[in-house]
């Protein structure tokens, strides 16, 4: 198995990641909300569409 931030080999004590490091970024990402569960409340996907329907009328 390897680390999930930066494929190196697991260690057990760090469990799935290889090191505190990579635990800690990990973390973070959950913390500053860059990974998300979704949802399946009609509110929060009328929003999520709501957002998406802006963005794509955006000039790129």
């Amino acid at each position: 198995m390897t680390c999930p931030i930066c494929g190196k080999a697991m260690v057990p004590r760090y469990r799935p990641f290889c090191s505190r490091r990579c635990a800690d970024i990990d973390l973070g990402k959950w913390v500053s909300e860059s990974y998300r569960v979704p949802s399946h409340d009609p509110e929060d996907m009328a929003e999520a569409a709501e957002a998406a329907d802006i963005e794509a009328q955006k000039p790129h």
